[in-house]
Formats: C-alpha cells, structure tokens, sequence
C-alpha cells in the first residue's frame, strides 16, 4: 500500500505531482492500493469543495486513488492512540504558552524544546486538571539515535535531539499531521512511503511514534530529491512551484506535464511517454540523487512533443472542430507554438472576421469578395493564379493581404501548406469585419 497526503488548504503544485506520480506508479507496479490522504482540517463545506476539487485535479493527470481518506474523520483513532502513550508513559503533557516556547527557542537558538514539563509532579498534574490548564501532548524524545534505511538516500542517522519532544494532540485536541499520519500509515497498512527530502525529519518522528505505540512493522522509505525552481530554489512547503491549476490554464496537456516531472533526473527508455508506458519501466534506483531544476522552457518543449503526437481530430477537438485537417492545421503551428493556448490564438485568427481597415485593408476587403464569389479549387496554385487575374495583383501585394485575411497574422506557416486544410472554410475565413 502507498499513500499521497496532500493539504486541503494549500493548491497542488509540481512538486506534489511529482511526488504523488512517483506514488502511484509504484502501487501499479506492485499491484497495491493508493490511497489519496487530506490532512487533518475542519469539517465544512469550503474543505469539502477544495478537497473534491484538489481530487478531480490530480484526475486530470490520470492520478485515480483507490481509497480517499480524510484525516478528520479518524481523529477519535488517532485521539486514543495519544492517550495510550500518555498511559504508557511515552507521552506527557506540555502546559508551555506560545510565549514561553518562543523564549526557551531564542535562548536555545530556535533548536528543540526546553523539556520543562517532562517531569510534572502529581500535584501539577491534578492542578491542570482541576483548574483546566490548557496543555498539549507531546511525546518524549527517544533515548538512542533513530536509523532509517532510505531506498534512495542510503543509511541516515537522527540524534534524539534532533527527533525532540514534539507535539502530538495541539491545545483544541487535534493531531499534528506527524502524528496523524504515522497513526494512518501504521493502522492503513503503508508498505512504502515515498516523500520529498526535505520532510526526512517527519520520517523519523513518525517512525519514532510507531516504535512507541509498539508498531515494528514499518515501511520502507525513499524521499525523493529537491525540486528547484529556475533560480536554484527549492520547491516545497515554503516555497510553491507552478500549481496544477496553472498549468491547464496556461494550456499544457496532463501527459506533458506527468512525462516531463517522472521523466527529471530519471533514466528513461524514451524521452517522450505516457503514464502507462513508465509503469511499465519505472525504477526508484534510476533516480539521480541529485536536486532537479523545474525549467517552463523544457516543458514547453515536451508539451509541444505531445502535441505533435496527438491524433489530429482528437487535437481539433480542443478547439471546437473534430476535422483531421484542422488538427493539421494546428500542428503546423508548432514551430512557434508550445501550448493549446498559443494553438488556440492562431486557430481563432484563421477563422475569425478580419480586421481589413487601416494599411492593405482595400485589398483585403478586395480579395475577400472574389474569394465569397470564387468556385471551389483543387490546389493552391488555382487558387492563386485565380485572384492575380481578378485583381491584377501580384507578389507580395498579393500575398501579404492574402495571408492576413486567410490566417490573420503577419507571419507563420506557407500559405500552400494552410490552404488544403481550410479549403472547406474558405468563405468563412475570408471575412472582414463590418
């Protein structure tokens, strides 16, 4: 079993993707369930909607869980399984206001907890109690150093200091997504738990968690390395990439985007694919362990592979065609094109009334009526040698005009080579605005 936990609060960005691809194509290749995690939150109806919406996100790039849970609906579990350790004595609790903890941080120069209420005598505790001090949970440190056996980042090492005495349950009784989710990883049957570097530490404490509630079958872990943007920062928690929602809008295709981050650092069979085809192949040991940079240009360049590789009525539907020629005609466009947006523009221009005021306009207002009047041609070359002799034109003071009534633009690709595609359309292309 795999899991991708993913906040209801925060939009999905590249760096959850890449992590929750990784996930799932791991459980495919094992045959295992996947499960789609939310973090603990409020039950309402805006947690609701974002959590429905964050879920039909991730379905945009085939990411399809087996099991949704949400972590509120387990906090009784995971409220009992705190008072087992407070019960054992793994646990204790802590009545430390924000404004002392901030202190004892500045002094200790923000590392780890000063300890003061690990050793609360029994009147303290009858006290907090009685009077209804507010406390939180927290769990003690471990005595020796924690081991983790990383499937990418080899052997590491955690001092007790660094695993600290952190919280479990907060003032209001909710877990912290620590504890949460080494409860749910450990009652959910997780077998491998694969998250990026940087939440290395939060390994360590969940396991150090399952080791206190008697657990001793733990997952295996592999924390994939950093992400960095552009500039060589890196992506996460503190600092977000390019969201999901982003990239549909700016028009990149899913299998782009899902080819392009399982693709970073990876030793591929083939630069270009699709999910399906690296289930087949995938390997975590091909993983460089070397941070990534997430580069927009590089995955313009893959988007436009993809939309190479589209069958062209598929393509054309994307604007509002099922034409194979319309298809064509949107490939042709991929040498300065990159995405459904930029194919989108100069699809429109080509069938949209054109602007025939201002410089070459009387021409184009020209070229317009013989063309609504012209039979249908079979070739370019008729089609040309048809307008030179109704309007006495020729070479550019032909072409240049011709070409903005036809595609709307200035530049792109020969008119021979659009023509054949838009002969059915011609008398709708060749419109001027009124």
């Amino acid at each position: 079993m795999l899991r991708f936990a993913l906040s209801p609060y925060v939009e999905p960005d590249v760096a959850d993707l890449r992590t929750a691809l990784v996930n799932f194509v791991l459980a495919k290749q094992k045959g295992v369930g996947f499960i789609l995690r939310f973090e603990e939150s409020e039950k309402g109806r805006e947690e609701d909607r974002r959590e429905e919406e964050f879920q039909r996100l991730l379905e945009r790039f085939a990411i399809l869980p087996d099991q949704v849970l949400h972590q509120r609906d387990r906090r009784s579990h995971h409220q009992q399984l705190a008072v087992r350790l407070l019960g054992s004595g793994e646990a204790f609790l802590c009545i430390c206001s924000e404004e002392e903890l901030e202190k004892e941080r500045r002094k200790k120069d923000g590392r780890g907890y000063s300890g003061r209420c690990t050793a609360l005598s029994p009147e303290e505790l009858r006290r907090i109690r009685e009077e209804k001090i507010p406390f939180t949970l927290r769990i003690r440190k471990p005595e020796a150093p924690l081991i983790l056996q990383d499937l990418l980042a080899g052997e590491r090492r955690f001092d007790p200091a660094e695993i600290d005495h952190f919280v479990l349950l907060r003032v209001d009784g909710t877990p912290t997504p620590v504890f949460a989710d080494a409860c749910d990883d450990m009652m959910g049957g997780v077998t491998l738990l694969v998250r990026p570097v940087e939440e290395l530490t939060e390994t360590a404490r969940e396991r150090h968690v399952q080791r206190a509630l008697g657990y001793d079958t733990h997952p295996a872990c592999a924390h994939l390395p950093p992400l960095l943007d552009e500039t060589g920062r890196r992506l996460g928690r503190h600092r977000r990439g390019p969201t999901l929602r982003g990239l549909l809008e700016k028009g990149f295709l899913p299998d782009a985007v899902v080819n392009y981050l399982l693709g970073l650092g990876n030793d591929t069979p083939a630069e270009i694919f699709t999910l399906p085809e690296a289930v087949e192949w995938f390997d975590l040991k091909r993983l460089s362990p070397e941070a990534v940079h997430f580069r927009m240009e590089e995955l313009r360049r893959i988007n436009r592979e993809h939309l190479r590789r589209m069958e062209e009525v598929a393509l054309s539907r994307i604007f509002g065609f099922a034409d194979a020629d319309i298809g064509r005609l949107a490939k042709l466009h991929l040498d300065e094109a990159a995405t459904v947006n930029e194919l989108d523009e100069r699809i429109r221009a080509v069938f949209s009334p054109k602007s025939c005021a201002g410089e070459g306009g009387e021409t184009m207002r020209l070229l317009s009526a013989l063309i609504l009047e012209a039979p249908m041609f079979g070739t370019f070359e008729e089609f040309l040698r048809y307008l030179q002799q109704k309007s006495g034109l020729d070479g550019t003071e032909l072409t240049m005009p011709l070409r903005r009534l036809m595609t709307g633009r200035d530049a792109g690709p020969a008119l021979e080579e659009i023509f054949p595609l838009i002969n059915p359309y011609l008398t709708e292309v060749a419109r001027c605005q009124h």
